[in-house]
């Protein structure tokens, strides 16, 4: 039996619907006919920045384990030394 067809039998009244829930984006937007407010375009600014340190970072790292930690361990031998 549905969900409609049992409360409609017991008397109840219909289920009310879920509102949305969730903060909406009230900051201006970017141009008009884009759908990204300015919110949005700094939110991926700082991401993708944040995002590019980390890979600088992780860069490095692998610079060092290849140059140096692998050769000391005796991994792998360097073509050039």
């Amino acid at each position: 039996m549905g969900e409609a067809k049992r409360r409609a039998e017991q008397g109840l009244p219909p289920r009310k619907r879920k509102q949305e829930s969730g903060p909406k984006d009230t900051s201006p937007r970017l141009v008009s006919w884009l759908p990204l407010s300015q919110r949005q375009a700094s939110r991926f600014v700082e991401v993708s920045t944040q995002g590019a340190w980390y890979g600088i970072g992780a860069l490095a790292l692998f610079w060092v384990t290849v140059r140096f930690i692998g050769p000391a361990a005796g991994w792998w031998t360097l073509a050039d030394g």
